[in-house]
């Protein structure tokens, strides 16, 4: 709406009128209306992108030919956020390598959970040995695709991040996530981040707000600190595909950028049919600004593997 009215403002201080049927100069005569371009274009802009209509700069961008080229669906090679039934999934390994198949991917990665709470299902250090193993017997099956070994590991009170260490050269992939200790002070929850983004050996911070959208909200955290402490750390984001995450959401996107943050995209996927939040993944990434270049994920995998903070 906010967007709309600025549009309206336009073509008031030319004289002319906007409405649902189109661009109207002050005697009723249509300029413009067959396409929405068409209609930017009579108002000297470029055509702004829907995701992009807030009211959020996107007018000035449009006026100096500064709006970005937002992330596609189609650019995007990989799931990087997998789950299975070596721990809280409902899918085998094989079958998430034809979920993403059948949607196109070239790449995934089984980032399945660390044994650390009774509540959720985890891999031992043993059981992660085994599933590298078995992940590696599975690559030298494939000839068009790649399985990533990766682990979400839980983010623990003080910010401590448990993987195994002897196991991180095996490892693709670390995601480190909040999954206990919800309520801690702006303060405390802020300096648990930044001591997890700068452990050596995690590669993404996952779900970073903790939100679960109608039911759980986002932590209290100084996220410039964590975004200038990531960046600097080499640690990306992850957006979160799940409809009921949604996160990083795209205002915070947006100000990571400013940082430089790089994102990773993951669905979070504990079935087949769950690789299809991807697209809820990209749309936030386009509300929030973010071109091909911020996301690992459009890169091939070797590209990828050489990218991240423990960079292959």
């Amino acid at each position: 709406k906010a967007h709309n009215i600025r549009l309206r403002e336009r073509a008031v201080a030319r004289g002319w009128k906007l409405n649902e049927y189109g661009l109207f100069d002050a005697e009723d005569r249509r300029i413009a209306g067959r396409t929405e371009e068409e209609i930017y274009q009579a108002l000297g802009l470029a055509w702004i992108p829907p995701e992009l209509r807030e009211d959020q700069g996107e007018i000035q961008a449009a006026e100096v030919g500064a709006l970005p080229k937002l992330v596609t669906l189609s650019e995007i090679l990989a799931d990087l956020h997998v789950h299975t039934d070596w721990s809280d999934g409902k899918m085998t390994l094989q079958e998430a390598v034809e979920a993403a198949r059948a949607r196109g991917l070239r790449y995934i990665a089984i980032t399945d959970h660390l044994r650390f709470a009774q509540a959720i299902p985890g891999l031992s250090a043993d059981d992660l040995r085994r599933q590298i193993e078995e992940i590696r017997r599975l690559n030298e099956k494939l000839s068009d695709f790649r399985l990533l070994c990766g682990v979400e590991a839980n983010i623990a009170r003080d910010g401590t991040v448990d993987v195994p260490r002897d196991l991180l050269p095996e490892l693709d992939l670390v995601i480190a996530s909040v999954h206990t200790h919800f309520r801690l002070s702006k303060k405390e929850m802020t300096e648990r981040l930044v001591r997890a983004v700068e452990d050596e050996g995690v590669d993404v911070l996952g779900h970073p707000t903790g939100r679960l959208i109608g039911e759980r909200p986002a932590y209290e955290v100084d996220w410039d600190e964590v975004f200038r402490r990531a960046a600097k750390a080499g640690t990306a984001l992850e957006v979160n595909a799940n409809p009921q995450r949604l996160d990083l959401p795209s205002d915070l996107i947006r100000r990571a950028l400013d940082y430089g943050v790089r994102f990773l995209l993951g669905t979070d996927a504990h079935a087949p049919e769950h690789l299809d939040f991807l697209e809820y993944g990209v749309l936030t990434l386009r509300r929030g600004w973010a071109e091909a270049a911020d996301v690992l994920n459009t890169l091939p995998v070797e590209a990828f593997l050489a990218a991240l903070k423990r960079g292959r």
